[in-house]
C-alpha cells in the first residue's frame, strides 16, 4: 500500500513554498504523481450593510484571476524542478475549498497548511473545511516546515470512526517508520479500558507487519491536544496520526478540540482523517 498520488495546495500564504517542497519530497519517497492545486475567486461587490451584489466577475477581474493562477502554476513547477515523476497542475477561478474538494477525487493524500479559517475565502484555504469535505487523508503542515522524514510516528488513539480511518490512511507512513507508538489520553478511572484499546491497535498493526513500542495511556491534565503535543516533543516524533473531529453548521467548520489544537499549535505535521 502506498500513496500513488500526492496533492498539495499552492497558495499565496507564507508557508506555501515550503509546503510544496515537502509534498515533492513525499512524492519522491512514495514514487507518486505530484499534483499542485489552487483556486481563486473574484471577490463580489458589497453594497450597504454588508449585502452582496453578485453581478458576476467582470472581464478584467477574470483576466486578473486567470493571470494569478497561471503565475502560481509556473511558480509551482519551478519549485518542484526536474523530476522523473509525473507532475500535474490544476487551477480554477473558484473558491479554493471548492477547487480542492473537487480535485480530491484524484488524490490519495492531500497536503495543506495550518492557516486558520481565512478572512478572505476567495483566495485562502480553510484547513477544517478540507478535512471535512475531502474524503481523503489530509497532511497538515505547520508554516515554514519544508521537510518531513517520518521516522518516528505517533498514533493519537481514540476509539472512534475517525481514528480508525486515520490509522488505515496512515499505513504507508507506518510501514516506512522506524518507530511507531500509540498514545491515548483518557479521563481518570478509564486507564484500563484505554490500555485494552491500545493493545488491540498494536495487535492490529502487528498483523500488518508494523511493530510498535509500548503504548502510552495518559490521564489528561490539560487539553488532549496539549498532552499529545507534549508527548510528541518529548519523544521527538516526526508525524502525528489522528482522527479529524468536527461538523459543519451553516457552512461553518466547527472544530473538535483535538483537531483545532493540532492545527493551531502543533509544530509537527499531523495526518488527519475525517
Amino acid at each position: 500500500m502506498s500513496y500513488a498520488t500526492v496533492m498539495v495546495h499552492v497558495g499565496a500564504d507564507e508557508g506555501s513554498d515550503a509546503r510544496v517542497r515537502l509534498a515533492a519530497s513525499l512524492g519522491e519517497r512514495f514514487h507518486s504523481t505530484l499534483i499542485g492545486v489552487t483556486g481563486q475567486a473574484p471577490a463580489p461587490i458589497y453594497a450597504n450593510e454588508g449585502m452582496v451584489l453578485d453581478l458576476g466577475p467582470t472581464e478584467d477581474e477574470t483576466m486578473t484571476v486567470t493571470a494569478e493562477l497561471g503565475r502560481l502554476g509556473e511558480h509551482f513547477r519551478n519549485l518542484v524542478g526536474p523530476t522523473n515523476r509525473r507532475v500535474e497542475w490544476r487551477a480554477s477561478p473558484d473558491h479554493p475549498i471548492e477547487v480542492v474538494a473537487r480535485a480530491a477525487r484524484a488524490a490519495d493524500l492531500i497536503v495543506i497548511g495550518t492557516d486558520p479559517a481565512p478572512t478572505d475565502p476567495f483566495r485562502a484555504l480553510d484547513p477544517g473545511s478540507v478535512i471535512l469535505r475531502a474524503g481523503r487523508p489530509v497532511l497538515v503542515v505547520p508554516r515554514g516546515l519544508g521537510v518531513l522524514d517520518p521516522t518516528r510516528v505517533m498514533i493519537a488513539w481514540k476509539d472512534t470512526r475517525e481514528a480508525r480511518r486515520a490509522l488505515v490512511d496512515a499505513l504507508p507512513f507506518l510501514h516506512e517508520a522506524e518507530r511507531v507508538m500509540v498514545v491515548e489520553v483518557c479521563d481518570a478511572g478509564m486507564e484500563d479500558i484505554a490500555q485494552d484499546d491500545i493493545d488491540d491497535v498494536e495487535r492490529h498493526l502487528a498483523r500488518h507487519r508494523i511493530s510498535t513500542g509500548a503504548g502510552i495511556v495518559v490521564q489528561g491534565a490539560s487539553s488532549t491536544a496539549g498532552e499529545l503535543i507534549r508527548i510528541a516533543r518529548e519523544e521527538r516524533i516526526d508525524l502525528i496520526v489522528a482522527g479529524g473531529y468536527g461538523h459543519s453548521r451553516l457552512g461553518e467548520w466547527i472544530f473538535g478540540g483535538v483537531t483545532r489544537g493540532l492545527i493551531a499549535d502543533s509544530p509537527i505535521c499531523s495526518l488527519l482523517s475525517h
